[in-house]
């Protein structure tokens, strides 16, 4: 698996991080998903390098020219729903991409601290040799996005599997390299470790703020 960390090197999002991991700025959530959808056209851009350009003949205003054009829209595929934002920022650069969308979750943490994946939802057009670019803020385990991977081979085999984080951990970025070695994953910033709830540390919290929507469901019926 290749693995690119956007913030080993000096670049703006190292700003937009610093205020989506900032305890007080991310209470602004209206500036938090402003963050993530920023994020995700810098990840777009540096993704979209590894793309092919073929040239054509084309007429501009004043002569004729061979130029390059992207020879693929990719698939973009967010999980739901805290991918939703940062999904934003990958379809404004790949503005004719297909799109599918995954809803899947961790249940509640059982005694002795592990968790299961509900996949609860699934629709996109078919894979097969196309270039996927699967998109979730956070990896902390890999377990949940696995499930989805696994969830998407009745939809066929992309030709290439892009995986897209705010925040990965060191320890979900392992995991993925071992389950789908094929896959480039492609990060703002790479966390140490996870804590004992498989939590991402220092990470940012709950992108989706899932924690308070879970323990509330029940009043909503």
């Amino acid at each position: 698996m290749s693995l690119f960390v956007l913030n080993q090197n000096p670049s703006i999002a190292l700003q937009y991080l610093y205020e989506l991991r900032h305890k007080d700025i991310q209470q602004d959530r209206l500036r938090f998903r402003y963050n993530l959808q920023r994020l995700g056209e810098i990840l777009a851009y540096e993704i979209s390098k590894t793309f092919a350009y073929p040239t054509q003949k084309i007429e501009t205003p004043l002569a004729t020219i061979n130029a390059p054009s992207l020879a693929q829209v990719p698939i973009l595929l967010p999980i739901l729903r805290a991918g939703l934002p940062f999904y934003e920022g990958f379809a404004r650069f790949f503005d004719g991409a297909d799109s599918g969308f995954v809803g899947a979750y961790r249940q509640a943490h059982q005694a002795d601290l592990s968790f299961d994946i509900d996949l609860l939802y699934a629709t996109l057009p078919s894979l097969e040799g196309r270039t996927l670019i699967l998109i979730d803020p956070m990896l902390a385990t890999g377990k949940s996005l696995l499930k989805v991977y696994q969830a998407l081979e009745k939809f066929g085999t992309p030709a290439q599997l892009h995986i897209a984080a705010v925040i990965a951990s060191q320890q979900g970025a392992d995991f993925i390299g071992q389950k789908i070695p094929q896959a480039s994953l492609w990060t703002v910033g790479l966390d140490p470790h996870l804590n004992d709830h498989a939590y991402i540390v220092p990470g940012l919290g709950d992108a989706g703020g899932f924690g308070f929507w879970y323990k509330n469901i029940e009043n909503l019926f």
